[in-house]
């Protein structure tokens, strides 16, 4: 446990933590519309879309289970920050086409391209995933509250902690909405990533680290099977295998930036496509800061506690604590800011689930078919009714379903566990944006039969593939739930064009030619095969010209940002559809002010990681 708080500690933790609320109830004062209310008027700007997408993304047991999984696993997790392309996927595929439609949900969306079912099973599938979200996001800033202030003038009780984050998320997002939901996020955004960044600072700061090349030193001074600082772990891994971070993770990526209501909806929010491309694209370098300031701690952590106290054994999850308490100087005011900055991020998941679980429930349940001819005084009221129906839902599951008990990597449990329903939603909106034949029964029973899929995947892995020696070598003896995502999708696929194109064909296609999207099927494909295609000759340099990754990597960016200088730019101020090809190679009219610059130095950036620390 923590040491007592000293005054100064106490100040900038009571200080920093009042500024959530104070501002979230200064914008909740203000009147609000239905559109005020869920998209905050469609008024956000990039760098407040950029902050709440991060801070929706990030909580307080990712922060603290990203440093966790460094230390035990390693620097491998860092291919959960890396998701450039779920960010190309949506900003340059699907963002004005949702946009063009102003709707509020992507539930409205599916209607539009396919039917009223399509609709409602995406609705009931969002709330049980953002439900189960909840509850876990609920029962780990309990115990991490529990845990950060246990020992100090602060200590709470697991239903108090409850309690208090009910409280406290409620306090502005019942009145303020999505503008005070972003506004906070942004907020907390700030508070983490300082928080996240003194932890770093003063762990790489240690005499037995010497910094952030000093750990590289370090850790290449190791036996190669004991070397933290890699990417890449065995086909066969029972966590993070590199085959299923190229396949099953990174399908999940695109659900989450693409196709989940709770992160989209900041994008449906945005002031323009402009502010909406450019927000996106800033929360991915957000998110590329994570692997250097949290993750690298966490194997900073294990060679520091290695050294200081030889061989320790205890839960992953409790190395940030260690790590406040071995390199945070006290009375300084740090540890406040820091206890401030992961108090932030409990809330920061917390509130936009919130409002995207009871957008959902007000305008595809309750206008839908309860009140289609609400008015916005009765919608907004509605909403709000349901945030108080969620919170409340959320503490009693977090109180009688889970024990306040966290066990080693939480946060690779979770995301196994909201990863059965994913596949089959990823397909209905991929398929059915890039091929007008997609049906809307067909789409509709692929949704439904994915978790069965994910099921019966790992039943026969389990029981009886995993259990062949050959197999077991190259996947292990269980199937990973990133390997059974990648088959679930497969399946989900092959279910929606098999149907599609025998029994249930597509006879309706007016919603289809609403749906324009940016990039076809032809053009997606020939930009993903031209970018694998660099990547193979680079690949080739390392297995068979005896390049170290390393030496390749500064080369294998510059080829990759090169390659998005072959589509052509306007001064346009909003985004334009792509009408000519040249010599086969697609020359897209993008108005992006920039924006295709700033996503190629993303994606230049994350492929020269991916090389450099292979």
């Amino acid at each position: 446990m923590l040491a007592q708080l000293s005054t100064i500690d106490i100040v900038v933790l009571v200080l920093m933590l009042a500024i959530m609320p104070t501002a979230g109830i200064i914008i909740a004062l203000r009147k609000k519309t239905a559109e005020d209310y869920f998209l905050a008027g469609r008024s956000i700007r990039w760098w407040a879309v950029a902050g709440s997408v991060f801070g929706t993304n990030v909580s307080s047991f990712h922060l603290i289970g990203m440093l966790g999984i460094g230390y035990s696993i390693g620097f491998v997790q860092t291919h959960y920050e890396i998701v450039f392309p779920a960010i190309l996927l949506l900003c340059f595929v699907f963002l004005s086409s949702y946009r063009r439609l102003d709707v509020f949900t992507l539930s409205q969306y599916l209607e539009v391209r396919y039917d009223d079912k399509a609709r409602l099973l995406y609705t009931i599938l969002l709330i049980l995933i953002i439900l189960v979200q909840l509850v876990g996001a609920f029962y780990v800033g309990s115990i991490t509250l529990q845990w950060l202030f246990g020992g100090t003038g602060f200590a709470m009780s697991y239903p108090t902690g409850l309690l208090l984050i009910g409280l406290i998320t409620c306090s502005y997002t019942i009145w303020g909405g999505m503008e005070s939901i972003v506004v906070t996020d942004t907020i907390q955004t700030v508070m983490m990533l300082a928080a996240g960044t003194a932890v770093a600072y003063f762990t790489l700061s240690q005499p037995e680290i010497g910094g952030f090349l000093g750990l590289l030193d370090l850790d290449a001074a190791q036996p190669r099977a004991e070397q933290k600082m890699h990417l890449y772990l065995p086909s066969n891994h029972p966590n993070l295998p590199w085959t299923g971070i190229f396949t099953g993770l990174l399908l999940q990526h695109c659900f989450n930036f693409s196709t989940n209501q709770f992160l989209v909806q900041r994008v449906l929010a945005a002031n323009s496509d402009q502010d909406a491309r450019r927000g996106i694209i800033a929360s991915g370098f957000l998110k590329l800061t994570i692997p250097f300031f949290s993750i690298s701690a966490g194997v900073a952590a294990f060679y520091l506690f290695r050294a200081r106290f030889g061989a320790i054994d205890f839960n992953s999850d409790n190395a940030f604590l260690k790590l406040v308490e071995t390199v945070i100087p006290h009375g300084t005011g740090l540890i406040g800011m820091i206890l401030a900055g992961l108090t932030a991020a409990t809330f920061s998941s917390v509130d936009s689930m919130m409002n995207a679980a009871t957008t959902l429930l007000t305008v595809d349940v309750y206008q839908k078919y309860v009140n289609p001819k609400a008015d916005d005084k009765q919608i907004v009221r509605f909403g709000r009714l349901m945030i108080v129906v969620m919170v409340i839902a959320s503490i009693g599951l977090a109180l009688y379903t889970y024990t306040p008990d966290r066990t080693n990597n939480f946060m690779l449990k979770v995301s196994a566990q909201l990863s059965y329903f994913t596949p089959g939603i990823m397909v209905a909106f991929f398929v059915g944006v890039l091929w007008r034949g997609a049906s809307a029964r067909a789409a509709v029973i692929a949704m439904a039969a994915a978790p069965f899929y994910g099921l019966l995947s790992e039943f026969i892995y389990d029981n009886f593939l995993g259990t062949y020696p050959a197999i077991a070598a190259v996947f292990g003896e269980k199937l990973n739930f990133m390997h059974r995502v990648f088959l679930t999708f497969v399946l989900s696929l092959t279910t929606l064009l098999a149907l599609s194109r025998t029994m249930f064909p597509n006879q309706n296609l007016t919603g289809f030619e609403r749906l324009r999207v940016d990039l076809n099927a032809g053009q997606l494909a020939r930009a993903v095969g031209l970018f694998l295609l660099v990547q193979a000759l680079f690949v080739s340099l390392i297995f068979i010209g005896g390049f170290s990754p390393k030496d390749v990597a500064i080369w294998a960016a510059l080829a990759t940002f090169g390659l998005f200088f072959l589509y052509k730019t306007t001064p346009a101020t909003e985004l334009q559809p792509i009408d000519v090809v040249r010599a086969g190679v697609p020359m897209f009219r993008f108005s992006l002010d920039g924006d295709l610059l700033w996503a190629g130095l993303l994606t230049a950036t994350s492929v020269g990681v991916l090389y450099y620390f292979a």
